[in-house]
């Protein structure tokens, strides 16, 4: 069984995967309380789990430490691989048809991806309008969004994380225990 962790956005999510179907998610909002192991062990037994991936950015600081931490513990604490997942990418591999994957960078900003693999950073109106955008978003910036004219897929519209997870997966790379890097949000860019 794989665990899959993302705290990386204004949601934060967690599969179990086994054999690259769904068998347990879970979806919130994100916040300061986040007991990730009452959690986890809702939806799965930890010494049955084989690997835990992790969503490692675009995302905000203290979102990223909180999952990255604790699935990096999980994972040198049971020996099993750490993969590494784009969390833009899971966003975008959401959708069922090409969109781009979108996340929040605070101050009314946005990190995408598009289908084409280019990374974009900016103001709503700079994100391209040809496609529609999915991924988890303050409503304000949502709002933005939609005031520019770009298509906000709905939660309806799209696959749930444990279906995209699934999806990645099976090509994450494996993130050694002493080199995980993320990649965290910044008004001017992403940092390393």
């Amino acid at each position: 069984m794989v665990l899959v962790i993302d705290t990386s956005s204004v949601r934060s999510a967690l599969a179990v995967l086994e054999d690259r179907m769904v068998v347990g998610e879970e979806v919130w909002e994100s916040g300061r309380e986040e007991d990730l192991g009452l959690r986890v062990s809702t939806l799965a037994d930890p010494t049955e789990l084989t690997a835990v991936a992790v969503a490692l950015g675009p995302g905000s600081f203290t979102g990223l430490r909180l999952g990255v931490s604790y699935g990096l513990g999980l994972a040198m604490g049971r020996g099993i691989p750490l993969l590494g997942l784009a969390t833009l990418e899971i966003q975008a591999t959401r959708a069922r048809a090409p969109a781009v994957g979108v996340a929040d960078a605070g101050r009314g900003r946005l990190y995408w991806l598009n289908p084409a693999g280019e990374v974009g950073h900016g103001r709503p109106g700079d994100l391209p309008r040809d496609l529609p955008a999915v991924g988890w978003l303050r409503a304000t910036t949502a709002d933005l969004l939609r005031r520019e004219g770009v298509r906000l897929l709905d939660e309806r519209e799209v696959d749930t994380f444990g279906t995209a997870a699934s999806k990645l997966v099976g090509g994450a790379p494996s993130v050694g225990y002493d080199t995980v890097e993320l990649r965290y949000m910044h008004s001017f860019g992403m940092v390393r």
